[in-house]
């Protein structure tokens, strides 16, 4: 795992702002990996609109919220490196940005037409959960992607 973060090539590895998108999507992918798991056990062969998801759902978002802002800190603590932004991180940031967006957009869309055919509100959440999580795992993906390629240029 060293060598994805590069966290033993120093200062001239890493930016701080791709160390974020790092592990801003580990956390948000295992964080949502466990709210599945737990809502599919809860299930034990009853519908999915019978489980209690509500307090699964708000733990899975805190617990990534917290752990993303822990692992930021121990990893910038171990690894000192530059703090500074430069015009390509927000460039970057921005791209990354863009892409997750579409994903909050689509599930906004998606969640407005499941309430007006009046769909059951465990599915209206799950939507708008699921695409919260794809837009941060696009968004950083696209992020990662242009600090190991370059910008596109428009």
């Amino acid at each position: 795992m060293s060598k994805i973060l590069y966290i033993t090539k120093g200062a001239a590895g890493m930016s701080l702002e791709e160390k974020r998108a790092w592990i801003r999507m580990l956390a948000g992918v295992a964080a949502y990996i466990a709210y599945v798991v737990v809502v599919l056990t809860r299930a034990d062969g009853r519908p999915l609109t019978g489980v209690p998801y509500e307090a699964p759902l708000l733990w899975s978002i805190v617990a990534a919220i917290v752990a993303s802002i822990v692992i930021e800190i121990v990893v910038n603590t171990v690894r000192r490196g530059s703090l500074v932004t430069d015009e390509r991180d927000r460039a970057i940031g921005r791209l990354g940005d863009q892409v997750g967006y579409a994903f909050v957009v689509i599930g906004a869309v998606a969640a407005m037409l499941m309430a007006m055919a009046d769909w059951h509100r465990f599915w209206i959440a799950n939507v708008i959960y699921l695409c919260f999580a794809l837009s941060m795992l696009l968004g950083s993906i696209a992020k990662i992607a242009a600090y190991r390629g370059s910008l596109p240029q428009w």
